[in-house]
């Protein structure tokens, strides 16, 4: 029997992979329920929970409304400083159709409310996607400072002229400068090949560049000739735009993945899967009904056809591919 409580029942998980079930008692209040169930597994202590497309069903509620709804409830509870247990929230898509209403529902809120001074956005992110374990941090990267020192001696008739011409070249450098400061949650996520270029760039122009990675959003100050302060901000936003881009296609990816599996036959006569972003190429030209999609399997180049579903190297040698569709028969 399970325990009634609040406006579901909790059960145990019986043949599913989960340890616990809880039966909402439907009143087409998504953010509410979704809001209950989450502070009741944060009291249980429970560390993951997955929830479908609530209401999508007979209830007959619109997916933009439920997505909409959903992550209202995540992000609120995502901002509760006293979250301690619950390390996952996952929602679990079937239906094709319903994933650009979710996915464009966590886009507005990644485009609004930019200047939080503790982004919602990175602790929605660990919620929907799982926390990264404490030995997964990443390591500080510590940008190479930059200085350049000029020593100006002035001499003249007298220590008026001096100090007048001492003003004069001071007001000349400070008409030359200028300083731009960047903030992004992308920022957060440079490794080593930005750092580098952050330096490449440092020491091609008359910048000096900081990189604040510790402050809530990550910054990077760019201080310098005004010309080159500009050239080297715009470089700065390639970048992060550049990270943003790999995001969402991995996003994406996640999400797609959940749906459709493609796969190829390995050596052991067994079926392996094709990692999610070349999974996404190829669902995705199978859906835009491409005759044949360029993949690498195990970095060797193989051409798939997607009417025979067969994948041929350079030199002939041939895989069997699959495209195993996850939600059949539920």
């Amino acid at each position: 029997a399970g325990q009634y409580q609040n406006g579901f029942v909790t059960t145990q998980g019986g043949n599913l992979l989960c340890s616990k079930i809880i039966h909402l008692i439907t009143d087409n209040q998504v953010k509410s329920q979704v809001s209950k169930v989450l502070h009741e597994c944060e009291r249980k202590m429970y560390k993951s929970v997955a929830f479908p497309a609530i209401g999508t069903g007979q209830a007959g509620l619109s997916s933009a409304k439920v997505a909409d709804e959903m992550l209202d409830a995540i992000v609120e509870f995502a901002r509760q400083k006293s979250v301690q247990h619950l390390q996952a929230i996952k929602i679990v898509i079937f239906q094709t159709n319903m994933l650009p209403d979710f996915y464009e529902s966590m886009k507005k809120r990644e485009n609004s409310d930019s200047s939080t001074t503790e982004s919602w956005l990175s602790m929605f992110k660990s919620f929907f996607w799982g926390r990264k374990q404490s030995s997964e941090k990443k390591k500080s990267v510590i940008l190479e400072k930059k200085v350049n020192l000029v020593t100006f001696q002035i001499c003249g008739e007298s220590q008026e002229k001096v100090n007048a011409a001492e003003s004069w070249i001071k007001n000349l450098i400070l008409k030359e400068q200028f300083e731009n400061v960047i903030s992004d949650e992308a920022i957060e996520n440079f490794d080593e090949m930005q750092v580098a270029i952050l330096e490449d760039l440092q020491r091609g122009k008359q910048v000096t560049i900081e990189l604040l990675s510790k402050l809530s959003p990550p910054q990077i100050k760019i201080s310098g000739i005004s010309r080159d302060v500009c050239s080297v901000s715009l470089a700065v936003q390639e970048m992060i735009q550049q990270i943003k881009s790999t995001e969402e296609e991995q996003s994406k990816a996640e999400l797609l993945y959940n749906l459709v599996e493609w796969r190829y036959l390995g050596s052991n006569d067994s079926f392996v899967a094709f990692d999610k972003l070349t999974n996404m190429q190829l669902e995705h030209a199978k859906r835009s009904k491409k005759p044949y999609l360029d993949v690498k399997i195990k970095k060797r180049n193989y051409k798939v056809d997607l009417n025979t579903l067969k994948a041929t190297n350079d030199q002939g040698k041939t895989k069997i591919i699959q495209r195993v569709a996850k939600d059949e028969g539920k």
